[in-house]
């Protein structure tokens, strides 16, 4: 459906927020507003750790607001920027936007959505999608709330409707402002959120399916799940992973959000870790179970595998990396759950990355070959692996098994675990990137009982290699 217009055309005001393209990473230690609930200070996330000191990202006292409409309107380039009366915005949210110094034709539109107690220039500073975005030429819109929690609302019966009032409706206002300023493409609008934004993501998806053509939600819930009527802003039950329901049930959910809507439903991507103690892990399936039924897909994975340590990705309804449904659960992982790297995996899910990173190479894509030198009980092996994919392969693992009998008792270019059977390969630093082409060699020295051969089948990130 094309997007409600609105009835008159509000002056939009721009106020710069920061200068610098490029920003590091850190730990953020969020403190508790005055007045928010103990219960509801648990959905508090905090930044991705890195020893990197943080940008300035405040409003310059006394900056001028420049006025303009439309066209005119357009943010600076490569600095966050607050963009105000932006149009219909029930909920008072501010909003930050990001705009590369070069942005692609009819560029798409990514809104990158805080946690509880969070704001859009610190969730700005502490995730990768607006390097991402230099990279790529996508726009990102930063939500911030202004309520005291600093939580998006997420439980309201507004909230939970289409159009019917609270934060979803000022996010769709922020979305209109940007695709009429920037003539963005309309059929890639996506979200991304954490702990809070997660929350928000699968909202937002199930208000307005016809804007949003993808989702990736880390440490959620699921939509409706949260939901209260006594004006409460924390649904235990649900934080505890207690609320369960039906695929059926959860996808009903979904499509009264939006009632008579027939048309295609956004992708979702979903992330967690097992041993979330703010939202539970049992939220993880529940939220597996929503979105295939709300896609009309199998809750049978087509694909499974491990991008990397301690991780196991499903996929649902196709097996490449634009799946219908994909979903990442990290074993050992508590709340605190996004660090570098993962945006990466985001935007190659949302396929804006236009031969940027992918998370694996596709079946074919890779090449291995080894050769060993053995004595009467060892030997030493050179594996050389090759990218015949056409893009980048961005971390690797390297899976073989060793024949019977033989164990790795050192090895170089890659850490080697377990040291007998079925063996993985990780990569070190400096070898971690292998552009398309090109080649990495590795090695490792093994003890044998008799057989000195090398492994006869490779599979890297999971796909099959020819050897």
């Amino acid at each position: 459906m094309p997007y409600e217009p609105r009835s008159e055309r509000d002056e939009d005001v721009s106020t710069t927020v920061g200068t610098t393209a490029r920003r590091p990473l850190r730990t953020t230690l969020l403190a508790l507003f005055g007045g928010l609930v103990p219960l509801l200070a648990a959905v508090l996330f905090a930044a991705p750790q890195t020893a990197a000191a943080p940008r300035a990202a405040t409003v310059p006292q006394g900056a001028a607001a420049a006025s303009a409409t439309s066209a005119e309107g357009a943010a600076p380039t490569a600095s966050l920027t607050e963009v105000t009366n932006f149009g219909t915005n029930p909920s008072n949210l501010q909003m930050y936007l990001y705009v590369p110094d070069t942005v692609t034709e009819n560029p798409a539109v990514l809104v990158a959505v805080h946690w509880c107690t969070g704001s859009g220039p610190v969730f700005y500073q502490n995730t990768e999608f607006a390097s991402l975005a230099d990279r790529y030429g996508f726009i990102v819109i930063y939500p911030s709330v202004t309520r005291s929690s600093k939580c998006f609302d997420v439980s309201s019966p507004q909230a939970l409707k289409r159009g019917g009032g609270s934060d979803p409706v000022g996010i769709k206002s922020m979305i209109d402002h940007v695709t009429r300023t920037y003539d963005a493409d309309t059929s890639r609008i996506f979200a991304t959120g954490v702990s809070s934004g997660a929350m928000m993501t699968n909202v937002l998806l199930g208000d307005y399916p016809d804007v949003f053509a993808g989702g990736a939600a880390f440490a959620g819930v699921p939509f409706g799940c949260f939901a209260t009527t006594d004006g409460s802003e924390w649904n235990s039950a649900c934080a505890n992973g207690t609320v369960t329901h039906t695929p059926t049930e959860w996808g009903d959910l979904v499509r009264n959000a939006y009632p008579g809507y027939t048309g295609p439903r956004p992708r979702m991507q979903l992330w967690h870790g097992t041993e979330d103690d703010v939202l539970r892990y049992p939220n993880f399936g529940e939220m597996i179970k929503q979105w295939t039924d709300v896609r009309g897909i199998s809750q049978t994975p087509t694909r499974t595998d491990s991008p990397a340590s301690g991780w196991t990705r499903t996929r649902y309804g196709s097996t490449g990396d634009q799946a219908p449904v994909e979903a990442i659960s990290l074993q050992g992982v508590g709340h605190n759950l996004i660090t570098t790297g993962m945006a990466a995996r985001v935007i190659t899910f949302f396929g804006l990355d236009s031969g940027g990173p992918a998370p694996q190479p596709q079946p074919g894509g890779c090449k291995v070959s080894v050769t060993t030198n053995a004595w009467n009980t060892g030997l030493t092996a050179s594996v050389t692996i090759t990218n015949t994919g056409t893009t980048a392969v961005n971390g690797w693992k390297l899976g073989f098994t060793l024949p019977a009998g033989q164990t790795i008792t050192n090895g170089w270019g890659a850490t080697y675990a377990p040291a007998s059977g079925a063996v993985t390969a990780t990569n070190a630093t400096y070898n971690a990137a292998i552009a398309p082409g090109a080649s990495v060699s590795i090695g490792y020295q093994a003890g044998h009982t008799g057989v000195s051969a090398g492994p006869t089948a490779f599979t890297l990130n999971g796909a099959n290699c020819t050897t």
